[in-house]
């Protein structure tokens, strides 16, 4: 029983010692339970913003159409874009306005809707140990009987070594900005010597409707996933540092750096949520630690995205009279419209005339040697899409791939050792790549307009917010300890 004395004359209490050590032991096992409760209170708010961090990924999800967010709020990505002639704004704007609708229509009409790849190939430079944890990894191939019958008719041959024009007065490995006019004589199978794969052999051949196998998130990753990257990044285009790579191999890179940022967003654009319920939408953290947190590699996809562009206007005489013949006429005169519409659009002519100015690259003695050298790289870089684990990642590895080395066979169409311009040869299934590639950039440009402020703000104050309220939770509990000592 505690016993307690009142002194005369000052009304205190005056404590003995088994009081204090009652009153010691009970102080201690409060501080311990306001601990536990902290602990309690963090883990708690941890749980919660990850619960919101969840629900505002199906606020954004691929449903939801009446959030449009405005770039300009953000003001990050202003004025020109690097080694381009183009700004910022006029992208977005142009993209939105002309490019990401008639894109859109484009790649569903039959003739861009089937491509021709080979998925079976041993990878070349290591045994192949990927796997992909999903059934939305595999490839839904098209049965004989459903791609156009024209697909099935050989090629035509190529055209005549009499076509071919000189190039008289130009320095060695000069780039011709322009095209012949009538330069389209019927598709042909030759060998881009940008890429791997020999397009002019059909064996292992198949074809695929990429409406029915788009590019998403297939749970393919790991050491198998990260081994393709790293060996496309350090051996074949290794990042620069200023003023120590020439403007080649510079732009190397940041081609590479574009396509995979495009690539990551697209990923996480269409996110498997919950696999339980087979819930789908947008990965907001993923996309924003994978692309929008590096200021360099959104900065990249808009430069990849005009480099491609200005393949597609250069090459528009031949693309504008080229067979879109599928068999559907009323689909095939579409497609043809689409086309025209796309490539002489007055709005996209007046805005960005020439996106990027391809005569700038290969200069100099060293531009026929430094050619080579890239476009070996670029093979490899090729070959390694051969080494992805994921049947549908490698679908759409190949493709893009292949539209990327069609962007160079067009802009870099100058063979430097005998000063000759060769008339531009396109295979049916470098176009499909090109446009649809085209089309996969145009959609990563317009996602990070109009929804890159809003992921960021709710991404940094996702990281701010646990450690602001646990420091407040924190200060309360410590006050009250002081009050009870």
């Amino acid at each position: 029983m505690v016993k307690e004395e009142m002194s005369s004359g000052e009304g205190e209490i005056k404590k003995t010692p088994t009081t204090k050590r009652w009153r010691r032991w009970s102080l201690w096992t409060v501080a311990l339970i306001t601990a536990l409760i902290a602990v309690l209170l963090a883990t708690a708010v941890k749980t919660a913003v990850t619960s919101g961090a969840a629900s505002k990924s199906f606020l954004f999800s691929n449903n939801d159409k009446s959030c449009q967010c405005s770039s300009q709020e953000s003001g990050k990505y202003k004025g020109m874009i690097e080694d381009c002639c183009c700004d910022y704004e006029t992208v977005e704007s142009v993209n939105a306005e002309v490019l990401h609708p008639l894109l859109q229509e484009l790649v569903k009409t039959p003739f861009f809707r089937y491509f021709k790849v080979k998925l079976w190939c041993d990878c070349p430079f290591w045994p192949d140990d990927g796997m992909c944890r999903l059934r939305d990894c595999s490839v839904c191939e098209c049965p004989e009987n459903e791609f156009p019958e024209p697909f099935k008719k050989p090629f035509r041959n190529g055209l005549p070594s009499d076509d071919v024009m000189c190039q008289e007065g130009k320095p060695e490995a000069a780039v011709d900005r322009t095209l012949d006019n009538r330069a389209f004589r019927g598709w042909i199978e030759t060998d881009n010597p940008w890429t791997n794969d020999d397009e002019t052999d059909n064996g292992g051949m198949t074809y695929v409707n990429l409406l029915l196998n788009p590019e998403r998130y297939t749970g393919y990753a790991g050491p198998s996933a990260r081994r393709i990257w790293d060996a496309i990044y350090t051996e074949n285009c290794p990042k620069y540092s200023s003023g120590e790579i020439c403007q080649e191999k510079k732009v190397l890179y940041k081609l590479i750096s574009g396509l995979h940022s495009s690539i990551s967003i697209h990923i996480a654009a269409d996110y498997l949520l919950d696999e339980t319920t087979n819930l789908w939408g947008q990965n907001l953290e993923l996309m924003y630690d994978r692309v929008l947190k590096y200021q360099d590699r959104v900065r990249n996809l808009y430069f990849t995205f005009l480099f491609v562009l200005r393949a597609v206007t250069k090459a528009a005489d031949y693309l504008e009279q080229a067979e879109y013949d599928t068999g559907n006429h009323t689909e095939d005169l579409k497609t043809q419209s689409l086309m025209k519409q796309l490539l002489y659009n007055p709005k996209l002519q007046a805005a960005c005339p020439v996106p990027f100015d391809e005569a700038k690259l290969w200069q100099g003695q060293s531009g026929p040697e430094l050619k080579l050298q890239i476009q070996k790289q670029f093979r490899n870089i090729s070959a390694l899409m051969d080494c992805v684990g994921c049947e549908k990642c490698r679908l759409w590895g190949k493709l893009q791939v292949l539209g990327l080395g069609t962007a160079l066979k067009i802009l870099f169409s100058v063979d430097g050792h005998d000063l000759q311009v060769q008339r531009l040869q396109l295979q049916r299934n470098e176009v499909i790549a090109l446009v649809n590639l085209l089309n996969r950039l145009s959609e990563s440009i317009k996602f990070v307009h109009e929804m890159g402020p809003s992921i960021e703000r709710i991404m940094e104050k996702q990281t701010v917010e646990p450690s602001t309220l646990q420091f407040s939770i924190w200060r309360r509990i410590r006050e009250s300890m002081f009050r009870l000592w």
